[in-house]
């Protein structure tokens, strides 16, 4: 088994962010830094992250988090600001599933399974996330097949959203937006290139996983049902 792959199992991170994890020198096999995340793992090595001893876990857990406003998606902040591994209370290494900006709430899932997580993360397997906002006004129709269509958001990328409900209250829009692929602030990119005032964002699904009434910074453990659902999308 390739180093990568034992610590995305081991429950560290996902594949990719296990990659820079090795290649930062945070890893060390037999007491030696290992830098290479092709390196093969051997039955009697002692494999240390961040100084502390690492072993594959034998069962997946899942957490869904409601995330406030203001805290960072990282496991540590060298910054020591807010991170929403201070909301999580569990002896359980865990690292989340994907990112949420800091001005972004809602739904955030966290887990233990390196490799369900990389599927998720995945693009090819199409992992539908649904996000709430509120803009100043709602958009033309025209507007909503640009966006159905793909759209350019700079950084040589180019981003797509699927305008599920949207709602004009007094000086607000109310939009439900359905996306695909996880780029980097992607909601964001899309809707500062259609010209519009963004005053909040909330993811509020993943995938089968519905946010429902947990209570902001509140968490749980993701049921049986929702488990065996998100490991079907991924097959």
């Amino acid at each position: 088994m390739r180093l990568n792959k034992f610590l995305a199992q081991a429950g560290i991170a996902s594949r990719r962010e296990s990659d820079r994890l090795i290649q930062s020198a945070m890893v060390t096999v037999n007491g030696v830094i290992e830098s290479n995340p092709a390196y093969q793992v051997q039955p009697n090595d002692d494999i240390f992250y961040d100084n502390q001893r690492i072993s594959i876990q034998s069962n997946t857990r899942i957490i869904l988090l409601n995330k406030p406003n203001g805290y960072i998606t990282t496991m540590k902040d060298p910054l020591k600001r807010k991170t929403v591994m201070d909301l999580v209370h569990t002896d359980e290494r865990l690292f989340p599933i994907g990112r949420l900006d800091k001005d972004t709430t809602g739904l955030l899932l966290l887990t233990n399974d390196g490799q369900l997580a990389n599927k998720l993360m995945h693009p090819r397997n199409r992992i539908p996330r649904i996000y709430k906002i509120e803009i100043d006004k709602t958009f033309q129709s025209w507007e909503v097949k640009r966006m159905a269509t793909k759209i350019y958001i700079g950084q040589n990328e180019w981003g797509k959203a699927e305008v599920i409900e949207q709602k004009q209250i007094k000086g607000r829009a109310t939009i439900f937006l359905k996306l695909y692929q996880g780029k980097k602030r992607e909601v964001r990119r899309i809707i500062y290139r259609m010209k519009r005032k963004l005053f909040s964002l909330e993811r509020i699904q993943y995938g089968p996983i519905k946010l429902g009434d947990i209570p902001m910074g509140g968490w749980r453990d993701v049921k049986p049902s929702e488990l065996k659902s998100l490991n079907i999308l991924t097959q």
